[in-house]
């Protein structure tokens, strides 16, 4: 799960997808698709921050998931401007999410089969090159709505194909014990993101509506720039992975997540959680636009998002080892709705700003506990399509979170939209609470015994 954003991202991460995001990103957005540096039974592996591969990888995608926020955060603001209208506003924003619905189960397919350096260098130049032909656009005031919302679809597809790349070059080159400290700092990682956009990004809007988006143009310069430095491989042998043809392939992945109880039950409702607590930020951030209140406000309340996640990312570790991940999730579900009711029932900006960080707490170790959780139960060559699939959790919602908070905004109006999404997420919890495979999820020491055969084991 991940509500570091009011708005769709452009899935991002994000190992995490990366993302960032709507509010529940896949729980297996991050996998280890190679068994990482192998570490030796006497010495321990060197600290992540003297892991010079790591390191790399880490700056790239902190500079992406800052300018992604910084762009995301003005998108809407941005459509808003250009067409005078919040609905038009929210349909510019859903195109560029439906760029990265139709890409992402294919780019879990490639990023399995070709080297991952290149993919994520190619994919990363091609996201800059378009997000300059926006700022330089709107340098000559000849940005339009259309030309934004085309941007946005192909940025979109580019990060549909870097998201799985990214996820396994970072498994690849973090050793196997130091793989849940290295998912706290990701989700630290997209906290200050997030803390920093919603402000900077207000800021930046103020100077120019198209200066917030230059930045995701860096970002994605940046991340090319460092994966190509990464000395050391980022895959495994591709050879036998070519040897399944694509769709067949596809197929597996597709049967794979659909035999797992938890999986199954996690892919559908996950959705609906998005598309509820993604369009309340949306609807909430939009009448703020509407009323005129200044970017830099409406910034703070990512901001105040932001400063919730980083909290629970700080918690996040310690919560995963001693709370049953079923139990946590539960927790965090419920926090979120509870959250949701109480600003629907407010509806001030000072119980937005103050709610919201308590809404969002325990989102961090859930996005950990469930990443961690599905990529220990899952044989190493299905993590990167298990990633894609359930990257759709996040994606499928992407596209209907902006027009379902901008469309109950301008038909019904603040009060009614925000009641009717906090009522729609209290119901979805309620369902996801009373899930058996989710309960039956405990603490990592146990997440060994889940493990399911591999493909060849089940052959044979």
């Amino acid at each position: 799960m991940s509500t570091t954003q009011s708005t769709p991202p452009p899935p991002r991460a994000s190992e995490d997808s990366a993302a960032p995001a709507p509010p529940l990103p896949s729980p297996a957005s991050e996998q280890p698709v190679s068994p990482g540096p192998q570490v030796g039974a006497i010495s321990p592996p060197p600290p992540l921050l003297r892991n010079r591969s790591y390191m790399l990888l880490m700056s790239g995608l902190t500079t992406e998931s800052l300018g992604a926020g910084l762009a995301l955060f003005a998108v809407p603001l941005v459509a808003y401007s250009l067409t005078g209208s919040v609905l038009q506003a929210g349909a510019v924003a859903a195109v560029g999410q439906v760029g990265a619905l139709l890409a992402t189960l294919p780019a879990g397919v490639v990023a399995d089969r070709v080297d991952r350096r290149r993919l994520i260098v190619a994919a990363s130049a091609v996201g800059a090159a378009l997000w300059v032909t926006v700022g330089i656009a709107a340098a000559f005031g000849s940005l339009t709505a259309w030309h934004l919302a085309l941007v946005l679809f192909g940025a979109s597809v580019v990060g549909a194909f870097v998201d799985p790349a990214t996820s396994g070059a970072f498994r690849s080159v973090v050793p196997t014990p130091q793989l849940p400290t290295a998912l706290a700092a990701s989700q630290g990682r997209d906290a200050v993101a997030s803390l920093l956009a919603g402000p900077v990004g207000g800021l930046l809007y103020a100077v120019g509506h198209a200066v917030p988006l230059v930045a995701a143009a860096i970002g994605s310069a940046v991340t090319a720039l460092c994966t190509w430095a990464v000395r050391e491989p980022l895959n495994g042998d591709t050879a036998e992975a070519r040897t399944t043809r694509p769709v067949e392939a596809l197929r597996q992945g597709l049967r794979f997540v659909w035999s797992v109880p938890l999986f199954r039950t996690l892919l559908g409702l996950f959705v609906v959680i998005n598309v509820a607590f993604g369009g309340l930020l949306v609807g909430i951030n939009l009448e703020l636009v509407r009323t005129g209140v200044a970017p830099v406000l409406i910034g703070v309340i990512d901001l105040a998002v932001g400063v919730g996640i980083l909290v629970g990312a700080v918690l996040a570790p310690r919560l995963v080892a001693r709370v049953r991940a079923g139990a946590l999730t539960v927790a965090a579900l419920v926090t979120l709705a509870v959250g949701a009711t109480l600003m629907a029932a407010l509806q001030t900006y000072p119980a937005y700003v103050a709610l919201l960080p308590l809404a969002v707490l325990l989102v961090p170790a859930v996005n950990a506990g469930l990443a961690g959780y599905a990529a220990a139960i899952t044989p190493l060559e299905m993590q990167g399509r298990l990633a894609s699939i359930m990257g759709l959790t996040g994606l499928a919602a992407g596209p209907l979170i902006p027009l379902v908070g901008a469309g109950l905004l301008d038909r019904f109006g603040i009060g009614t939209a925000l009641v009717v999404l906090a009522g729609l997420l209290v119901v979805t919890v309620a369902v996801i609470a009373a899930a058996r495979p989710l309960w039956r999820v405990g603490t990592p020491d146990t997440w060994t015994d889940d493990a399911l055969p591999s493909a060849a084991t089940t052959a044979a």
